[in-house]
């Protein structure tokens, strides 16, 4: 009984740990074509976030504990627009350690004054549980973003 038990538990983990990197695979896969289909060349980090950086800035590169100040538009590959602060007609202020996995990592690469554009992968992101039905689950998310602002 125990080995059948021992069984059960190392599958249970060994799957588990295979469908998490399976499903980052696919999102990898994911972003690739999209940048291959829209001719976009993307730098790639450690953890998997690809940006693109579509103006240069002049001012400092934030941190994690900076507060920054962006204008930015989020959408899914598919062009669905999920949030904009354009469309609200106000930037957004906030705390980089207050966001998801993907902004604390993609902002810093950009300097105040620059804009650029983050793929961001399902695991820096929201994973499996959006914050509402506008995002599906396990969705690579994509944001035109401005820095105006480090604080």
């Amino acid at each position: 009984m125990k080995q059948l038990l021992f069984l059960f538990l190392f599958l249970n983990v060994t799957l588990s740990g295979c469908k998490e990197e399976d499903f980052t695979m696919q999102n990898d896969d994911e972003i690739k074509q999209y940048l291959a289909t829209n001719n976009l060349t993307a730098e790639k980090t450690d953890e998997g976030l690809y940006y693109i950086i579509t103006q240069e800035g002049a001012g400092v590169n934030p941190n994690i504990a900076n507060d920054v100040t962006v204008h930015y538009k989020g959408y899914l590959l598919n062009g669905n627009i999920f949030d904009s602060s354009y469309d609200r007609g106000d930037r957004s202020t906030f705390s980089l350690n207050s966001v998801i996995k993907g902004w604390q990592i993609g902002i810093p690469l950009l300097k105040e004054g620059g804009a650029g554009r983050l793929f961001i992968p399902s695991h820096l992101a929201y994973g499996a549980n959006p914050p509402n039905g506008r995002i599906p689950a396990n969705a690579v998310l994509a944001f035109d973003i401005e820095l105006f602002e480090v604080r």
